[in-house]
């Protein structure tokens, strides 16, 4: 495991932790998520994005990745607390 993803793993269990009920209900603003539409349809033209872009375009994937890690995380405490 990378130190990058050993620290993203960190983090995601951090926040599952905190309250997973809320973790699982989190859900992108309807702004951020048309950015991130922007950017998606920018990065297949012919153009594609610029390089502030591109790190933007690298920034959500990272949140999302964080985020899934943090829900899998919760669904496996609440499903604990459950049983």
């Amino acid at each position: 495991m990378t130190t990058v993803s050993f620290i993203l793993e960190e983090l995601a269990e951090l926040l599952a932790k905190m309250d997973p009920e809320k973790v699982l209900s989190f859900r992108t603003s309807e702004k951020a998520q048309e950015r991130l539409e922007t950017l998606l349809w920018k990065n297949k033209e012919a153009d594609g994005l610029d390089e502030v872009e591109k790190a933007e375009l690298e920034q959500f994937m990272l949140v999302e990745h964080i985020v899934s890690l943090a829900k899998t995380r919760a669904l496996k405490s609440i499903s604990s607390a459950a049983a």
